[in-house]
């Protein structure tokens, strides 16, 4: 004869999240890591005090916008406005990537993780140009809810403290807002996205292809077609189950990952790709990841969950942070399901819940300005003019596209958005210009190589093309063709009087050093 026990039914097990934690931070810590190793590389010549935008002079200029000192801090707020030299960038963005490589290591607690919010923040305010990325502030607020998710000293890979599944529930509402508003702001934005075409265009317009990119815009249409259907079955569908019972929401886990993995292959996105993957980890629970992990990982998460104690704390400031998130919300959400809808953009000085979105607009043709040198005594079209290559940007035709994100090669990006505006829009190109009349190898670092190594050129002017893919198999062995449209920037030089004017009504003729 059965017993009661026999014939009642198993108890449903609440889902954990120690193992989610513990992968979440670790892509984080990554994430982290990467974006600091930019800033190691590059944050001399973009914003150092002989940088083409030195954020000495910015500081000065939101000072004397705000009048007060404390109006431009609470605007940009950053560790910066208490010293901004050379070494005082360097050395913070060195504390970030250590910081950030212990997290990857498996070690993260709030301190530490805090510390990493607040350094990578301050860059972002006073980066200008070349940090007003979505992707900054996304790494922004995803690194401020993280802060949320480990206790507040103890940094062990599985502490004795549960993660708060009230901070779990933020993380895929950051995703939920991030894919839907990507997938609104396309079919808002763009006739290609709702007629199917825009794969047509995408993979050789975007900002840097990758040696798979031609590949993919060679594919016949109808895949072409079909990958717009993924791209709104990932953003405009996916985002609604994340927060529904498990199967859901781990089917919409795997599809808005696998989109992204996609992206990853097809171009060089930076780290968009990767910090959208962070969020989009919450929508799995400890039994997905008992099937994929090692399972000497499996036991050391379930030793955990065995041990685990009540952190009332944490507790406290999951609450917190909940009703923070929430309160920061309302405008975002208004943004999300409006006609007037805008993307990469805060509603708050601190970027804590932002509005998100990509390519809302395709081009159909891809624009690149070349800059280009000459020792000729006068500058005409039959001087023997030397193009300076870019790290990532198409010039000569028959280089491949280089891998390079997660990595981000932030002067190639804001070039490839240059050529599609005039010098009026980017001022900081004639100071480029100036460095390179100059041979300045700060500035050169920006560069793949230097035509004039042993002299600088006598001018320098920028020439706006038409690029496209080569067909694959062509004789020439070619990756791109071109068609020259014009000038950019006229021939220039260190004696013309009006660049000179320019220079220093910015400032930048006695920065640059060269100024006799």
């Amino acid at each position: 004869m059965q017993t009661d026990e026999a014939v009642l039914p198993a108890k449903k097990t609440p889902p954990t999240y120690w193992l989610t934690r513990f992968v979440l931070l670790r892509l984080l810590g990554f994430v982290y890591a990467v974006a600091f190793l930019v800033l190691i590389n590059q944050v001399l010549p973009l914003i150092g005090s002989h940088g083409l935008l030195p954020v000495g002079a910015f500081l000065e200029n939101v000072r004397n916008y705000f009048k007060a000192p404390a109006a431009g801090v609470y605007h940009f707020p950053s560790l910066f406005w208490l010293g901004h030299s050379d070494g005082a960038l360097l050395a913070a963005a060195w504390l970030g990537f250590v910081l950030s490589s212990v997290v990857l290591a498996g070690f993260a607690n709030v301190p530490m993780l805090t510390a990493l919010w607040l350094l990578y923040m301050s860059f972002v305010h006073v980066g200008q140009d070349w940090y007003g990325y979505g992707w900054e502030t996304q790494l922004l607020e995803t690194g401020f809810l993280g802060i949320f998710l480990c206790p507040l000293l103890d940094a062990r890979p599985f502490p004795r403290c549960e993660p708060p599944r009230l901070v779990i529930g933020l993380f895929r509402w950051l995703i939920f807002r991030i894919m839907l508003g990507a997938g609104l702001i396309k079919i808002r934005g763009d006739t290609c996205w709702r007629d199917f075409t825009a794969l047509y265009y995408h993979f050789e317009t975007q900002p840097l292809p990758n040696a798979l990119s031609r590949w993919f815009h060679f594919l016949p249409r109808f895949f072409l077609r079909a990958g717009v259907i993924f791209n709104y079955a990932a953003e405009l569908i996916a985002p609604w189950f994340v927060f529904w019972p498990r199967l859901a929401r781990h089917l919409a886990g795997v599809v808005i990952i696998a989109f992204q993995f996609t992206l990853i292959l097809s171009g060089n996105l930076s780290f968009l790709n990767w910090v959208t993957i962070i969020p989009a980890l919450a929508c799995f629970d400890d039994s997905f990841w008992r099937k994929i992990l090692p399972r000497a990982l499996v036991r050391r998460a379930e030793r955990a969950g065995a041990e685990a104690q009540p952190c009332r704390p944490m507790c406290m400031a999951g609450w917190a942070i909940t009703i923070l998130v929430v309160t920061l919300s309302v405008q975002p959400v208004l943004n999300l399901f409006s006609s007037e809808q805008i993307m990469n953009t805060s509603f708050d000085p601190f970027d804590l819940v932002n509005t998100y979105g990509a390519f809302g607009s395709v081009g159909r043709e891809r624009s690149n300005v070349v800059f280009e040198g000459t020792d000729a005594a006068v500058p005409d079209d039959e001087a023997d003019w030397k193009a300076y290559p870019y790290k990532g940007l198409p010039v000569d035709l028959s280089q491949r596209p280089p891998q390079v994100a997660p990595y981000q090669w932030h002067f190639d990006w804001q070039m490839w958005f240059a050529a599609m505006d005039s010098p009026q829009d980017y001022p900081w190109t004639l100071h480029l210009v100036w460095k390179l009349l100059h041979n300045d190898p700060v500035a050169l670092g920006l560069f793949a190589g230097n035509p004039f190594p042993q002299h600088p050129p006598r001018y320098v002017r920028a020439v706006l093309y038409r690029y496209r893919f080569a067909t694959p198999g062509n004789v020439a062995g070619h990756w791109w063709e071109r068609d020259k449209l014009g000038l950019w920037l006229p021939p220039l030089s260190t004696d013309d009087p009006q660049l000179r004017q320019f220079l220093a009504h910015y400032g930048w003729l006695e920065l640059s050093g060269s100024s006799k």
